[in-house]
């Protein structure tokens, strides 16, 4: 019977048990989709890559959540970066094929640095009121700056909070998360809070009508970035996020927006173990 080696890496982790767990098949020659969505399922973590041979990049990679297939995701792009690395000994700069285009990474030791698409916006059409009452918040907790749907790779809602201790007592209500944060197949919210070049922040999202939070989230750090383009921020800037610690896997994730509005999204990546499966 076949068997697949797989490895598990702690993305944006800053020891062994913390950071976003991300399951990479090594090589996925021979398995169909509907393989790849029951693997990623058994594995059950936030999302499960699968390495295949590419003519326009280093590997051709597919991202699986347990329930459907994503265009692009942050920190399955870093952690499968690093894992081409010590399969195939490609140094410390890769480019990953996906659904939403060509991404390069590049590394400095094991932080690992993913290069985001330009970034498309458009304005969120709830009212502050209604965005609060999804939150679980006042509309005090909202930060005087637009709430924003931002698009580098995987469309998000991002919201901006006036202060830490929104973010920390955010609550979504499913029923709401679904009213005004679905965008396809996907409900979900990032929410954050800035002091100077610090970022609190959360992404929640919703499974099976449950509100579930993602520890550590490299695309809504990405399309942090778009929003602070979008905003007219002053550019260039250099912020760390921390994430996680209200689901007890701290993430540290670093932004970095460049003068020409190129938008970097940098994490450290450990392997944690490996091993095969037999299907």
């Amino acid at each position: 019977m076949p068997t697949c080696a797989y490895r598990i890496v702690n993305v944006f982790a800053e020891s062994p048990l913390a950071g976003n767990p991300l399951a990479v098949l090594e090589d996925a020659r021979g398995l169909d989709a509907a393989t790849m969505q029951a693997l990623a399922l058994q594995f059950n973590l936030s999302e499960t890559t699968f390495i295949l041979p590419s003519e326009r990049a280093t590997a051709h990679v597919r991202i699986f959540t347990p329930t459907f297939e994503m265009p692009f995701a942050g920190h399955p792009t870093l952690g499968t970066a690093h894992v081409l690395r010590a399969l195939r000994g490609t140094g410390d700069s890769v480019t990953l094929e996906m659904k939403a285009g060509v991404v390069p990474v590049r590394a400095h030791g094991d932080v690992w640095t993913l290069t985001a698409n330009a970034p498309k916006h458009r304005a969120a059409p709830a009212s502050r009121a209604e965005l609060a009452a999804m939150l679980g918040l006042g509309e005090g907790d909202l930060a005087d700056a637009p709430a924003l749907w931002v698009d580098t790779g995987s469309d998000q809602l991002v919201i901006p909070l006036a202060s830490v201790d929104a973010v920390n007592r955010a609550a979504p209500r499913a029923e709401l998360l679904r009213r005004h944060g679905s965008s396809g197949n996907r409900t979900l919210a990032y929410v954050f809070a800035r002091e100077g070049d610090h970022v609190t922040c959360r992404f929640f999202f919703s499974k099976h009508d449950a509100v579930i939070e993602d520890p550590g989230t490299g695309s809504a750090c990405a399309n942090l970035g778009g929003w602070l383009v979008a905003t007219g921020a002053p550019l260039p800037q250099r912020l760390t996020l921390d994430q996680g610690a209200a689901v007890g896997r701290p993430c540290r994730l670093g932004l970095e927006v460049d003068a020409n509005r190129g938008i970097h999204v940098s994490g450290r990546v450990i392997e944690l173990g490996r091993g095969s499966l037999t299907l």
